[in-house]
């Protein structure tokens, strides 16, 4: 990799902390045992590993110690909250919500359910032209639910846009009517405050490595206290976790886990509003030295009613007309952003977040999302302003002499 790279594609992934590393290293080599090996103290100690790891991921989102189920990732832990909660749930109903904005591993776990008799129902969100743009209505999530709702899904943070849910509020009204709450949080935890009873979610999933952890660990949150939450199992086996998932578990990952939700936590007092003041530094930067630049998703200072900023604070997703996305990110290879979700970018339709806005396609394919992160810098911004602006002045000339 160039040392003149740089790195703007944090909602995709993130470098590992080296201080995570330094915390995971031992589990490699030196403390190598099976959490499971209840026989001997090498399985003993990795075991103790485990479990001071899954104490301090509890305390960091507010839930119990036996309420953290480990997975490989937010993937797995969507795939075995919805499909989970919906074969044990069958009986009272068939009926999910969910928005039309969520991540693909929660939109085609549904199409899945759709086809197995399951009935669907994606509510739409504020539009294009709105200061809430990419927010859900509470009052038109209400009127989607039904007697036969078993299942609300509603991610916290979505990783387009970076809008911030009013989860809160979701969870308190699915209480209210006995319905579980699952939220796809792999976006906010790390950079939002995250309680889940304070918030009443009942399922929660999140992923290591979009908050300067290793890849590959993951977990679900599933409430246990009374009423539990009761799951059919996707993975079967052993029986670790509960009987929720199976498999031996990935003891350098969970500590890595751990350790970096804890250091998010201790820091993020100071790193919100300094990733917030890189974003604007950024968002002033193009805004100034371009036109036909407009912004997607909610404005930067605007507030839910409990002082909660509607989206995150390294998030920038913008548009440039007359540019194609693909294109401009060709030409600036230089600098590592997005054009739209990493786990679609197979996929050559234009991004299903923006489109469920109101964007127009041509805006939606001159897209780009910048997502700072921890060690993105102030030169690093006026880089990326640097190659951004030149590269679509470029474009645009070509673009008018064809």
């Amino acid at each position: 990799m160039p040392d003149d790279c740089i790195y703007m594609d944090n909602h995709a992934t993130t470098r590992v902390d080296p201080r995570v590393v330094e915390a995971m290293l031992p589990y490699f080599t030196e403390q190598y045992g099976n959490p499971g090996s209840i026989n001997h103290p090498f399985g003993w100690e990795a075991k103790d590993a485990v479990d001071g790891a899954r104490a301090t991921i509890a305390r960091g989102i507010g839930a119990g110690e036996r309420e953290i189920v480990f997975t490989s990732g937010a993937t797995e832990s969507n795939n075995l909250a919805l499909k989970g909660a919906a074969e044990r749930a069958r009986k009272k109903g068939n009926h999910i919500v969910s928005l039309t904005t969520e991540h693909k591993s929660v939109l085609d776990v549904l199409d899945k359910l759709s086809r197995r008799d399951f009935a669907v129902t994606l509510v739409p969100v504020e539009q294009i032209g709105s200061e809430t743009c990419g927010v859900v209505d509470l009052q038109r999530l209400a009127d989607a639910l039904r007697p036969d709702t078993i299942l609300v899904s509603v991610m916290a943070a979505n990783n387009e846009i970076g809008v911030v849910q009013p989860i809160a509020e979701i969870g308190r009204l699915c209480c209210e009517r006995g319905i579980l709450f699952h939220c796809d949080a792999t976006q906010a935890v790390g950079k939002v405050p995250i309680d889940v009873a304070e918030m009443n979610v009942d399922l929660m999933s999140f992923t290591a490595h979009k908050f300067y952890g290793p890849k590959g660990i993951g977990a679900l949150y599933v409430r246990r206290s009374a009423p539990a939450v009761r799951l059919a199992a996707q993975i079967d086996g052993g029986g670790q976790e509960a009987g929720f998932r199976s498999g031996t578990l990935n003891v350098p990952g969970i500590v890595g886990l751990a350790r970096a939700l804890e250091l998010c936590l201790a820091e993020m007092s100071e790193e919100s509003p300094r990733l917030a003041s890189l974003r604007a530094r950024l968002f002033t930067g193009l805004t100034g030295e371009l036109d036909g630049v407009s912004l997607n998703g909610p404005s930067f200072d605007r507030a839910a009613g409990d002082g909660t900023r509607l989206r995150l604070p390294g998030n920038l997703n913008m548009s440039f007309a007359y540019v194609d996305g693909e294109a401009l990110m060709m030409s600036m290879k230089r600098l590592a952003v997005s054009s739209g979700s990493a786990c679609t970018s197979a996929n050559p339709e234009p991004s299903h977040v923006l489109r469920a806005l109101g964007l127009s396609d041509d805006l939606t394919r001159a897209s780009l999302r910048y997502g700072l992160g921890r060690f993105n810098t102030e030169a690093d911004v006026d880089a990326a302003i640097r190659l951004t602006v030149d590269a679509v002045r470029q474009l645009r000339r070509l673009s008018s002499m064809a």
